[in-house]
């Protein structure tokens, strides 16, 4: 037993663990996060003796004598500095990894007043960011330093109106790390939930023996499928997936969970999941989706005719006939990968009974009504609430169930507080991932590079549950078409069931791998014209008042264009310099669309503390939306910024908003909160005092309407929003590597430009990964095979130079012409970086990750 200093204070640990289970379960210092347990992510970082350290790798017996400084030991000027220099920066999105940064900016402080950027990077090159791109976090070590040399914190009246460059309103919470996260509460007599997972990926359960489990001291329950009061199935959109395995069910996957284990602590949960036997037959599984289509295929759902989960058959004019009379011709072959989300906090709930008698679950997901309303479908009770901690990233990975639903049984089990979390292991396992697409493209273009027709045929794995496969499968098929004015299409998309884990929403939704190869044709027609791939998109690209080749008339908010000429000057530049340069387009839409219904809708509510408190049913989940609507606030009212609460999103006050994804809450919501202030304004401009509007609820929605896919009208509004955007890749032409990134977005009216460049420097470094070294490979039994660390992801000191351009440019006619951007900063990227390299070397890649680069993992 060692004694060692944190914080100042002397403190024993009475056993030997690691000194991060120490910090939090016992010292509850919670700003030291948990993100991997594997020595890989950084976000349990702290600083040991002056130098940085991950807080999982060290046993509490190594320390003795030593000093540990957390967050919580910042003094109060350092507080300060930090606080203003990460806002200040808008390094700040999802926050999960933000106080281990803070140590490692901390630790290079203390020892260099005046770094380089290149020492800032190497200083941080330990820390993963997933949110960031890591660009913005530079910069705000580089602005902490400034401050530190001249001993004073800028003092600025900052403008909180749309268009304004603000920090967010979570930034302090997030940078000091007192804002919770799920893992972050600790009720009184907490148990910890464990679940028991399927051994194989396909079989059947023949019995289930508990007895040891429980006879095991310290176990409060093992729960199985005979102990769920109400329905087993859940599903995002199709109730598919078992809760917990009953005794004569099939397991679709290795992720399947069998029963769970409540326990006074983790060390005993785990002992009594392995003491519980399962007796299984064992049946021929799927793979692949070769396997999945032949004839005699077994099925993965044995009430399925065949293994397919989705068909898309899309079409617009005669593709057929506009290809055969094209002058040039192309077909090629496309693959992209499974990938994983890799969102730096992995799933965790806590659930405990209220006061009122209900099951309050605290989660980390995309849509707190979505989690509230297969939770009570499981629990046989609207008994429910369900509130949104802070949410450390998602990506489209925090859509589906995962935790929420077991800790809940676990607690209406035992009635006591109960927390879930996911091992990092078994969260790379159970969410669902980005599809793998195998595509057959064919274009055509006449001599001038004017697109005459795309026909396409794209397959996807979709895995072992329907999740958002069919709407994936969807999107991929309606933006393969690409941002262009050409009305000749056809798409053919068939998602297949196999017992690889599950495939679901990610950035981008589909587009991100249809793109990639749509973008790459466009790049080899340029060639075969004669003419530059920015030329030939220039010819091609949509403008106002045109129309796609889904048959939509675009608004006057289009800003194709406006992004093509916004990269030109450098790209003609790299050029002209010689140097490897590629270009790849995209659009992405706003808003669910498709006929489905989309609502967004606020509450704004004067409370006694005489402030107006904003209530919505949207996750943020690191993209900043409360900071949209308190700019959306301050434009449309006369409030002023410091008399503005965001309340998280929860299920009891806030009205449902829809699920956090495609890029929909800023559009969507924000015009719903628009459309309050006004009601609330109606009221001021009738001489209504504060007072007098204490308690009364300014309520309004906002429905996205839309046609639906195959509407029988000339012009069907598929989306009521797309945002547009334009990357180049610039070559070192030295080593080979990315040298920058140029990266200009149509987000029609920018809130935030600040947050907006953030997202743009966040999507390009995720799919930097996703081009050049991100993978998630199963092996034959269907089990994923890479940890955390070695998934391939960026690093600070691996990231090219970003040139994040936000084209703003108004023109819808709602939510003040503000469209999302969260999603389509991902999607061209590969396709230019990959033209980049064939500019290089003369060889074409079809599939990635790419091979022959400076960047491929070998083995």
């Amino acid at each position: 037993m060692a004694a060692f200093t944190v914080n100042g204070q002397t403190v024993e640990s009475g056993k030997n663990q690691k000194l991060l289970r120490f910090l939090r379960d016992e010292l509850h210092l919670t700003s030291v996060k948990d993100g991997c347990s594997e020595g890989a992510c950084g976000s349990c970082t702290v600083i040991i003796d002056g130098r940085t350290c991950k807080a999982c790798v060290p046993d509490t017996d190594s320390l003795e004598g030593k000093n540990v400084i957390t967050v919580e030991g910042l003094t109060d000027w350092e507080e300060k500095v930090y606080t203003y220099a990460y806002g200040k920066a808008g390094a700040v999105q999802c926050g999960f990894c933000i106080p281990g940064m803070i140590m490692c900016t901390k630790a290079l402080l203390d020892v260099n007043k005046e770094p380089t950027d290149e020492e800032i990077k190497y200083a941080l090159r330990n820390n993963y960011c997933r949110c960031t791109g890591y660009v913005k976090i530079i910069d705000a070590v580089r602005i902490a330093a400034g401050i530190m040399r001249e001993g004073v914190i800028p003092q600025e009246d900052e403008n909180w109106e749309l268009g304004s460059r603000v920090a967010r309103i979570d930034v302090g919470e997030k940078v000091l790390g007192t804002g919770k996260y799920p893992d972050d509460f600790y009720p009184e007599g907490m148990l910890y939930g464990v679940a028991l997972r399927s051994k194989y990926p396909r079989a059947r359960v023949l019995s289930i023996d508990t007895t040891k489990a429980e006879q095991l001291p310290g176990v409060e329950a093992v729960v199985t499928a005979k102990d769920i009061p109400g329905e087993n199935k859940i599903g995002h959109l199709k109730h598919d997936q078992y809760t917990l395995i009953p005794v004569g069910g099939l397991t679709h996957y290795l992720g399947d969970a069998i029963a769970l284990v409540a326990a006074k602590d983790r060390e005993t949960a785990e002992k009594a999941k392995k003491l519980i036997k399962v007796e299984y037959e064992v049946l021929p599984h799927i793979h692949t989706i070769e396997e999945a289509a032949a004839p005699d295929a077994p099925r993965v759902f044995d009430e399925e005719e065949n293994n397919i989960c989705a068909y898309k058959h899309i079409s617009r004019g005669n593709a057929t006939e506009a290809i055969e009379g094209s002058k040039y011709v192309i077909s090629k072959h496309f693959e992209t990968p499974w990938t994983e989300h890799a969102f730096l906090e992995p799933e965790c709930a806590v659930s405990f009974y209220d006061e009122d008698g209900d099951i309050f679950i605290y989660s980390t997901d995309q849509s707190a009504h979505q989690t509230l309303h297969e939770c009570s479908l499981l629990l046989g009770t609207d008994k429910v609430k369900v509130q949104n901690a802070l949410v450390g990233g998602g990506f489209g990975g925090k859509e589906d169930m995962t935790v929420q639903h077991l800790a809940a049984l676990l607690t209406y089990v035992t009635k006591k507080p109960v927390k879930m979390k996911l091992s990092r292991a078994e969260s790379l396992l159970v969410h669902p991932k980005r599809h793998p697409f195998y595509m057959d493209m064919t274009m055509g273009c006449d001599e001038n590079g004017n697109i005459m027709g795309v026909k396409a045929k794209v397959k996807a794995d979709t895995g072992a549950f329907a999740s958002l496969g069919g709407p994936v499968l969807e999107r991929a098929c309606t933006h393969a078409a690409g941002p262009y004015h050409y009305q000749n299409f056809e798409i053919e998309g068939t998602a297949y069931y196999t017992n690889n884990p599950p495939a679901g929403a990610f950035r981008g939704f589909g587009v991100t791998q249809t793109c990639f190869a749509t973008e790459t044709l466009l790049n080899m027609m340029a060639d075969k014209v004669g003419i530059t791939p920015w030329e030939i998109r220039y010819r091609n690209a949509i403008r106002p008042g045109e129309v796609l080749p889904n048959g939509q008339i675009v608004d006057d908010s289009t800003g194709l264009v406006e992004t093509l000429e916004a990269v030109k000057e450098k790209y003609d530049a790299a050029l002209e310099a010689g140097k490897a340069v590629g270009l790849g387009c995209a659009m992405k839409n706003a808003g669910v669309g498709v006929g489905i219904p989309d609502t967004g809708r606020v509450k704004l509510i004067f409370e006694e503390d005489r402030k107006l408190h904003i209530y919505s049913g949207a996750s943020c989940i690191g993209q900043g939306l409360g900071t949209v609507l308190t700019q959306m606030i301050v434009t449309n009212t006369d409030i002023k910024r410091e008399d503005i609460v965001y309340e998280r999103s929860n299920t009891w006050i806030s009205p449902d908003s829809g699920t956090t994804s495609g890029s929909r809450q800023t559009l969507i919501t924000g015009e719903a909160c628009r459309r309050a202030c006004e009601k609330l304004m109606e009221d001021k401009r009738a001489g209504k005092t504060v007072e007098e509007m204490i308690g009364k609820v300014y309520y309004a929605e906002y429905l996205a309407k839309t046609d639906p896919l195959g509407a029988d009208v000339p012009n069907p509004v598929s989306h009521v929003a797309y945002g547009y955007a334009t990357q180049v890749c610039i070559l070192d032409s030295k080593t080979g590597k990315l040298e920058e990134i140029v990266a200009a977005h149509d987000v029609g009216k920018a809130v935030n430009p600040l947050s907006c460049e953030g997202q743009i420097e966040g999507g390009v470094v995720m799919s930097m990964g996703f081009a050049l070294r991100e993978k998630y490979p199963i092996d034959e039994n269907c089990k994923p095979i890479e940890k955390y660390g070695s998934l391939g992801l960026f690093r600070s000191h691996e990231i090219p130079k970003i040139d994040a351009i936000v084209v703003d440019k108004p023109g819808l006619k709602v939510a003040c012409g503000a469209i999302g951007i969260g999603e389509i900063t991902s999607i061209p990227t590969a396709p230019a970086i990959a033209d980049a390299y064939f500019r290089r070397d003369g060889v074409r890649r079809y599939s990635l990750p790419l091979s022959g680069t400076p960047y491929e993992r070998k083995g």
